[in-house]
Formats: structure tokens, sequence, C-alpha cells
């Protein structure tokens, strides 16, 4: 996603990380956890560059719902989300050179159509939102399940590059 922006990476690293939500735990605070878990992990295997991690939690009311693995979290996802509002937490944290840490949270705001038994089948079908937070993916074939957005759509499909590219410039990254 970096790239629509016009960045590219010097690395792409993995964090290894546990990613369960703590006890009573939201997910806007969830996603900033994460993002900084990460950007902290990274930065011990680079000290001295630029460290940039994100992390998507879509959240349903208080309840964090998964990256669905299985066709049965799948398919309860969207049942969830069926005919639903639900936010989309970006969380963002950028590690400059000197150590300073930055944080951002993107919210975003979706609104799932009334899903039919058959589209549900069809999408959990498609496999497409396997591995995805919420257990869709906007920018393939949920896009036509989906009535409404607020908020950024870059957030709602992983990384919200507004406020990154904000996060970048203002901590002396040039592109």
């Amino acid at each position: 996603m970096l790239r629509q922006i016009g960045i590219v990476p010097d690395q792409v690293r993995p964090a290894d990380l546990d990613e369960t939500p703590l006890k009573r735990e939201l997910p806007g605070p969830h996603a900033r956890r994460l993002a900084q878990a990460k950007a902290e992990a990274i930065r011990a295997q680079v000290p001295g560059a630029f460290v940039l991690a994100a992390d998507t939690v879509v959240g349903c009311g208080r309840r964090i719902l998964p990256k669905a693995e299985t066709d049965e979290e799948l398919r309860l996802c969207l049942e969830l989300l069926s005919g639903r509002r639900h936010r989309v937490h970006g969380g963002v944290c950028l590690i400059a050179p000197d150590g300073t840490m930055r944080l951002r949270l993107a919210q975003s705001s979706v609104i799932f159509k009334q899903l039919s038994r058959a589209e549900i089948d069809d999408y959990v079908a498609s496999g497409e939102g396997r591995g995805k937070a919420g257990g869709y993916a906007i920018q393939g074939r949920a896009a036509m399940l989906i009535r409404a957005i607020e908020g950024s759509y870059s957030n709602i499909v992983g990384l919200p590059l507004f406020d990154t590219s904000q996060l970048l410039r203002g901590a002396g990254y040039r592109w």
C-alpha cells in the first residue's frame, strides 16, 4: 500500500507477536497496542532506521472480531456484520532513527447491507475473507456487500495512508 503514495520500503519484516486481545481490551486500544509492539519488535532488529508498523482491528461495539481463519469464523463474522455498522481501527506506529515514537489511530465506519444466506455462503466459498480482520476484504468481492463507509478507505483496506504519510513527514522522512 505504501507504493500507492510513492514509498518503497527498504525491507518488510513480519513481527512475530501474540495478537490475542487483553482481557476487556477495546478495539481501538488493541490496534494501537499491536502497532506499537510490532514497531518495537522490529526496531530491536534494525536500530537507527525508520520503522513503521501497523495493525487493523475490526470492532463491532466493544467486541474485537478475529482475523477469520476458518469457514466457521468467517461465517460468524459475516452474520454479525450483516445489516450493521461497525468500525475499523487502524493503529500506526513510527519509530524514527533517533528513537522518537509516534502513534496514530485511524477509525473508519463501515455499514454492511443485510446479507442473505446465499451471499454469506458465496463469500465464504470464495475464501477471500480468510486471514482478514473481521473476515472481509473491502478491496475485493466484499465491496458489493457494503452499503456505505465513513472515513478512510485505505484504513479499511489495511493502512491509513493519510495518517501514515503525516507521521512520516512529521518525523522528517522524505520520499
